[in-house]
């Protein structure tokens, strides 16, 4: 009997620091292990929209920027154009951010020169075969008319060459000019004005992403000026893509409130480019290494075939994958069901890389899940039926056909004749992997390979428009350093001009790559520390610190992506911001704006009047509507009381002894 009681006492000993020793792990658990779902944001930050409250430091707007506001119009003596030099026509080489860069710096050109400018061949579409007619080079993106009118008092723009220009230019009597990406101004009164003068018409051709230095002397800063009237005002796209692209962002808003639009940035020329190959799998790593083989017979990279994509990552030379995004998104504390907008034609890795953030992000969509087909082929318009290069099946042979063979076949017995080869399609010989196992050339451009990178302007048009409207822009890879555009820049920048106080992260992938590498192990799993300091990085980079650290490295590049101080002014003095901020080769990147003027700061005290009201409006009827539940609930008790009072009165009556 004694030896059973101390069993049993033993088992209860036991069982009772067990339970003690799995409530301590599960404590220590809870502060040591963050949760990315149980990240709750403080409701001191709400602000009202519609009938529902969004968090600031999420959408916006940021508060160390709001100052600063989008002003391009000349400051000085600015003459209308007046007797020109000479024509200046140009075909222009790439994609869609290669074309819009490559416009802002002829159009500057044009004004340096004092010519004409005719309206610029756009060569992706004209290329194509049979495209809509509808929509010819320039028109297939933009708006001429818009373009022309909105140039008036800058350069003289013309849709065509006169007649008898046309025939001259077909037996090339035109001198050519190839231009560098960082062509100087000096270059051009030197080199080109003479010949321009002498010709009356140069002809020239753009490929780099541009013909334009992007930093210009502080004596040219009207023409910076000029380039930001071009990027942002001139350059409207055609009315239906303008019409597409505004129902897309009304239906983003509608599902859920603010959208985000994510760019991830994996082009196939920028990963070869970095070496970055090893971050991908199978036949993608051997398309990368092949572009990277021809990048350097080109001369244009300068190092080894292999590189150690791991260590480039470190540095932050490689992009930031779609899985990386989306722990950096919950990290920061965006819910499950945010709406994320994926822009950009060219996802290099397909589908299958972006099945981490599809997981993390329900919400995730397009350009193709966000329109009807007939939607989309409207906006191509009508076009020419391509032949097809699929292998047809031998006619059908008559009765009569096949007893003549019998009878020519020749002596029998005979053997039989072959199979019929097995016919090779059109996703074997062709297509844009398919001869990765067969040889290393890699194949022209089918009619088919040429109307789809015609296509790919008009959905890099839509990505656009889409996420310089969104309420907040995530980048993938932006300043990579190659010295291209790139797609994220150039919205980054067009942001910033247009709302500088909008969401616009800018992080440091060197940054997050460490972050990432210490919890390499742990990524779904992180601490409470790691997620802290990625929240602190994230917000730092919506603010001033960010804009510049970017500036240093992106404008130097692309001036778009950072139009200021040129293209900015400033509606108050901020006692907070360093005077100068300076980049590696001295020119002044922040601190320096012009003040804005009377009209411009009275306008914007009237529509932050208004846009308080209207808060002020919506917070009201959120607490009405909260009024009239409790006053439902006080009603019901209310009747309950009054109910018990009248009871208590009727029972007062009848013990009411002065009665």
């Amino acid at each position: 009997m004694f030896h059973q009681s101390k069993i049993k006492l033993a088992a209860l000993v036991g069982i009772t620091l067990s339970v003690l020793s799995l409530l301590v792990h599960i404590f220590v658990a809870n502060y040591s292990v963050g949760d990315f779902l149980r990240y709750k944001l403080q409701e001191d930050y709400l602000y009202p929209q519609g009938h529902k409250l969004w968090h600031r430091r999420l959408w916006g707007p940021v508060s160390s920027l709001e100052v600063l506001q989008p002003y391009a119009k000349p400051r000085n003596f600015y003459p209308v154009p007046g007797q020109q030099n000479g024509l200046i026509y140009a075909k222009i080489f790439g994609g869609f951010v290669k074309i819009r860069s490559s416009i802002c710096d002829l159009v500057a050109i044009a004004r340096l020169l004092n010519a004409t400018l005719v309206i610029p061949e756009i060569q992706q579409s004209v290329r194509s075969k049979g495209i809509s007619k509808k929509f010819k080079s320039f028109s297939y993106l933009y708006d001429e008319e818009q373009f022309i009118a909105a140039l008036l008092d800058d350069v003289i723009v013309i849709k065509s060459l006169p007649a008898d220009l046309k025939e001259a230019r077909k037996r090339t009597k035109f001198p050519t000019i190839s231009p560098k990406r960082s062509a100087s101004p000096t270059f051009y009164i030197r080199e080109v004005l003479p010949k321009l003068k002498q010709s009356k018409v140069i002809r020239m051709l753009v490929s780099d992403g541009g013909c334009l230095q992007p930093i210009l002397p502080s004596s040219l800063d009207e023409y910076q000026r000029l380039r930001c009237r071009v990027a942002f005002h001139a350059l409207k796209f055609r009315s239906e893509i303008q019409a597409l692209g505004k129902q897309m962002v009304e239906r983003l808003q509608a599902t859920v409130g603010p959208y985000l639009s994510y760019h991830p940035g994996l082009v196939r020329n920028t990963l070869a480019f970095h070496g970055c190959a090893e971050l991908f799998q199978d036949v993608h790593t051997e398309l990368i290494q092949h572009r990277r083989k021809q990048l350097i017979k080109q001369g244009t990279v300068d190092e080894d075939l292999i590189v150690d994509s791991v260590s480039r990552k470190t540095n932050g030379s490689c992009p930031l994958l779609p899985e990386e995004v989306g722990l950096l998104l919950r990290a920061m504390g965006y819910p499950p069901n945010t709406v994320i907008y994926l822009a950009g034609s060219e996802t290099f890795g397909g589908q299958r890389i972006l099945v981490p953030l599809q997981a993390m992000y329900t919400n995730l969509v397009d350009c193709t899940s966000l329109c009807s087909k007939k939607e989309l082929l409207n906006l191509i318009g009508p076009e020419y039926p391509l032949t097809s290069n699929l292998s047809q099946p031998p006619p059908v042979k008559s009765e009569k056909q096949l007893i003549e063979e019998w009878k020519k076949a020749g002596p029998r017995p005979r053997p039989l004749p072959p199979p019929p080869a097995r016919p090779f399609y059109q996703h074997e010989n062709e297509g844009w992997y398919g001869w990765v196992a067969e040889t290393d050339i890699e194949p022209e451009f089918s009619p088919l390979d040429l109307r789809k990178q015609a296509h790919r302007l008009l959905w890099d048009a839509l990505d656009y428009y889409v996420s310089v409207e969104a309420d907040a822009f995530f980048p993938g890879f932006n300043n990579d350093g190659s010295g291209w555009p790139d797609f994220s820049s150039l919205v980054m920048g067009h942001r910033l001009y247009q709302t500088p106080s909008g969401v616009t992260y800018r992080p440091s992938r060197k940054t997050l790559a460490g972050l990432f590498g210490s919890v390499h192990d742990n990524l779904y799993h992180p601490t409470h520390n790691w997620m802290q300091l990625v929240r602190d990085h994230l917000n730092k980079s919506l603010g001033i610190d960010g804009l510049l650290a970017g500036a240093k490295s992106s404008k130097p590049a692309n001036f778009l992506s950072y139009p200021f101080p040129e293209c900015a002014c400033r509606t108050s003095k901020s006692y907070d911001i360093p005077a100068h901020v300076m980049s590696s080769n001295g020119e002044i990147l922040y601190g320096i704006e012009d003040e804005c003027p009377e009209w411009m700061v009275r306008g914007l005290a009237m529509a932050s009047f208004k846009t308080t009201g209207a808060k002020d409006e919506d917070v009201d009827e959120i607490e009405l509507l909260e009024d009239d539940n409790e006053t439902d609930g006080q009603s019901e008790s209310d009747n309950g009381s009054r109910s018990d009072t009248s009871r208590s009165m009727e029972h007062d009556e009848e013990m009411d002894l002065d009665d």
